[in-house]
């Protein structure tokens, strides 16, 4: 509305337009404040409508009524925040409904921080989101059992790259007379003296089962290297059996799957950090630890060698970036999932690689020439 086109009658709040319509005539306006608030309501036409003056009056003092009223019907309620403000009656006892739900729920949620809110609504949808996917590991894990097939998955990864606590997503639903976790720590003097991998066969799957390395054979293509835990020559005789020995395995009907968690460097600081800061954490952080982004230039190297070395057709590694835990996560079971026929597979889900988080150790061995970062 624009009051230029208008002028005030002698009725307060009472406009009409200064030209007439040539079909409709003088347009009538009511114009008021009540409340702090401003109303504004076209009455009629003169001509269209058949309205004087009185009748316009009539009907301003009408709708003034109305929201009177109204008003009076819902009275306003003080609602004492930091802003200070005001709710109708009815918008406050929705809030307070919500405000209960939310007690019911959460308890005295607002006593916590709103990072800590966020974070633990965050892992609930995470958790929801995970489910369908271990519903379908359960399917698998049936699967191997009834056709008697033997699955090993190596985790490998750097420190903090997030293996853990994939593995422990992967297996949460699981039976767990049908799967092992195994996480070997350094050899004894006798293992020593044996061939390499005979360590390792001891823990394999039988028929049904499967076996999840929490780190594997691959420490020798890294770590040992690294930290001198093995000799130059024991290095490169490994570098050049792994393949054959794994390809052994596959043909003999073995189902091998080799993830590789690829952290960045600077995710994996903050990760260590937060184990240093955080108390439920801090029996996390060990002396190699402490190592790990001092010798990141080390790591990469073998990384790189191994990666290039080891990648074969047979047994093909699956390189998942893991700065985003949950994304890694799902990541890792559609790779799992998607290695296998099995029945029942809910076909609705999304089995499709994430190509920005699920990507070929061709492109990872290209982003590591480019920046020193992972």
């Amino acid at each position: 509305m624009n009051l230029n086109d208008f002028e005030k009658t002698d009725y307060n709040g009472l406009y009409v337009s200064k030209v007439a319509h040539v079909t409709y005539g003088r347009k009538y306006v009511a114009r008021f404040q009540y409340d702090k608030k401003r109303y504004v309501k076209v009455l009629g036409y003169s001509k269209k409508d058949n309205i004087t003056k009185r009748d316009a009056i009539t009907l301003m003092n009408n709708y003034k009524d109305s929201i009177i009223i109204a008003q009076e019907e819902e009275p306003k309620i003080e609602v004492l925040d930091e802003n200070k403000t005001t709710l109708p009656a009815k918008e406050y006892e929705k809030v307070v409904s919500q405000n209960k739900e939310m007690k019911d729920l959460l308890g005295d949620y607002k006593s916590l921080a709103k990072s800590v809110m966020k974070d633990g609504i965050r892992k609930i949808y995470e958790l929801e989101e995970l489910k369908h996917y271990q519903i379908e590991l359960i399917k698998l894990q049936d699967y191997l059992e009834k056709e008697n097939k033997r699955m090993i998955i190596l985790f490998e990864g750097r420190d903090a790259s997030g293996k853990g606590g994939a593995i422990r997503r992967i297996t949460r639903y699981m039976n767990n007379k049908h799967y092992r976790i195994v996480a070997l720590g350094k050899p004894d003097d006798t293992q020593r003296n044996q061939w390499f991998f005979q360590r390792y066969i001891q823990h394999f799957p039988t028929g049904g089962e499967m076996v999840l390395f929490d780190r594997s054979w691959y420490n020798r293509a890294m770590v040992e290297p690294i930290f001198g835990f093995c000799t130059q020559e024991e290095h490169e005789i490994f570098m050049e059996d792994v393949v054959n020995f794994e390809q052994d395995l596959v043909r003999q009907g073995m189902i091998l799957i080799k993830l590789y968690f690829s952290v960045s460097k600077d995710e994996q600081k903050r990760r260590f950090d937060r184990r240093i800061e955080d108390p439920l954490r801090q029996w996390k952080f060990s002396e190699v630890d402490m190592q790990a982004q001092d010798l990141w230039g080390e790591f990469s190297e073998k990384k790189y060698e191994m990666l290039r070395r080891t990648n074969s057709r047979s047994a093909p590694w699956h390189i998942v970036r893991s700065d985003d835990k949950f994304l890694s996560r799902i990541e890792a079971m559609k790779i799992i999932l998607n290695s296998v026929d099995y029945d029942g597979k809910n076909y609705a889900l999304n089995f499709e690689a994430n190509d920005k988080i699920n990507i070929s150790v061709q492109r990872e061995l290209m982003q590591m020439r480019k920046s020193a970062n992972y």
